[in-house]
């Protein structure tokens, strides 16, 4: 392991807004599941992103968004660091990072507990349809821990992701908020000034692609049925 690993790891360690659980211990809840507003002392809506990587649309959302908390879940300690950093450098008090996989996240939250889901450039795993995190085997637990109109978001570069998700909501009849094929090119500050700031928070990978000519996707929904 490198020597910056290293470093980073050690710096992790000392971050206040990192929860680093036992990850041989998945047998019992965790004791934060339920208590989420106790750890942000407010009692503000609670948004997840899922595999956050180094956490750049989590610090994104929760600067534009202050008065909402923001949870960041990634397995790579090393990626959350970035994240957790950031918000430390400018004093960004309304996010947290967890490192787990997310196969465990409803042993840290409750039902009805999470408002919101992102799913920012997820692997689309192509031979593992079931893996993928818009498969029903993640959905059925997103929508444990959410609200009863509890949004699900993904943003991706991956059209056999985004068809994937699109099918799923069909089958599943579920009630789709937005969905684009075309982020940058169908989306304008004009046609809808909230979704066009939300969605122009760029990742690190996300302007590679760009640059490579990929079209960004993005689809909302949530996952009760429409009748």
């Amino acid at each position: 392991m490198g020597k910056d690993k290293l470093k980073r790891f050690a710096e992790v360690e000392k971050f206040k807004n990192v929860i680093q659980p036992n990850l041989n211990n998945f047998l019992n809840d965790h004791e934060l599941k339920g208590k989420w507003s106790t750890k942000f002392n407010n009692s503000n809506p609670i948004i997840l992103e899922l595999g956050c990587g180094r956490g750049e649309y989590t610090v994104g959302l929760a600067r534009k968004f202050p008065k909402i908390n923001f949870i960041g879940i990634d397995i790579k300690g090393s990626r959350l660091w970035r994240g957790a950093k950031t918000c430390v450098e400018e004093n960004i008090n309304n996010v947290f990072f967890l490192r787990t996989k997310v196969d465990f996240i409803e042993q840290f939250f409750n039902t009805n507990e999470v408002n919101e889901i992102w799913l920012t450039f997820s692997d689309p795993q192509p031979k593992k349809p079931r893996k993928r995190l818009t498969s029903p085997l993640f959905i059925e637990r997103y929508k444990e821990l959410l609200k009863k109109d509890g949004v699900i978001h993904l943003k991706t570069d991956s059209d056999l992701l985004y068809e994937y998700t699109l099918e799923e909501i069909e089958r599943n009849n579920y009630s789709i908020i937005n969905h684009l094929n075309d982020v940058h090119g169908q989306l304008n500050d004009k046609s809808d000034p909230e979704l066009y700031e939300i969605l122009n928070i760029e990742t690190y990978y996300e302007s590679i692609w760009l640059k490579e000519g990929k079209k960004i996707k993005y689809v909302s929904f949530t996952a009760i049925h429409k009748g």
